[in-house]
C-alpha cells in the first residue's frame, strides 16, 4: 500500500531555515493536490500550505512571504521550503495527498524553532 515519508525536519533557531520533504513510497492514481499541515501541542491542526494541479498555491496568512510548497510530479514528492522561522512555527508536520477516492498522509515530523 501507499505511504507518505516525511523528512527534513529539526531544530533550529529563529530566524533560521528548514526544508521538509515528503514522498510517496508507491504510485498513486491523480493526485489532485499535495499539501501541508500542522500540529503544535494543544492546538487543532492546521492547514499551512496546498500545491493543486498547475502548481496553484495557497498559504495560512501567517506563513505567507515565508514558506514555499512545491512539487515534483514525477517524484511524487511535495517540498516545503521554510524560511525566517519563527518559535511559533513550531509544532509537528504532516504531509497530505489528496486524490478524488482517498487522502494519504505522512507520520508527521517535528520542526521546533528557538528563540
Amino acid at each position: 500500500q501507499v505511504q507518505l515519508v516525511e523528512s527534513g525536519g529539526g531544530l533550529v533557531q529563529a530566524g533560521g531555515s528548514l526544508r521538509l520533504s515528503c514522498a510517496a513510497s508507491g504510485s498513486i492514481f491523480k493526485i489532485n493536490a499535495m499539501a501541508w499541515y500542522r500540529q503544535a501541542p494543544g492546538k487543532q491542526r492546521e492547514l499551512v500550505a496546498i500545491i493543486s494541479l498547475g502548481d496553484r498555491t495557497n498559504y495560512e496568512d501567517s506563513v505567507k512571504g515565508r514558506f514555499t510548497i512545491s512539487r515534483d510530479n514525477a517524484k511524487n514528492t511535495v517540498y516545503l521550503q521554510m524560511n525566517s522561522l519563527k518559535p511559533e512555527d513550531t509544532a509537528v508536520y504532516f504531509c497530505n495527498f489528496r486524490t478524488r477516492n482517498s487522502d494519504y498522509w505522512g507520520q508527521g515530523t517535528q520542526v521546533t524553532v528557538s528563540s
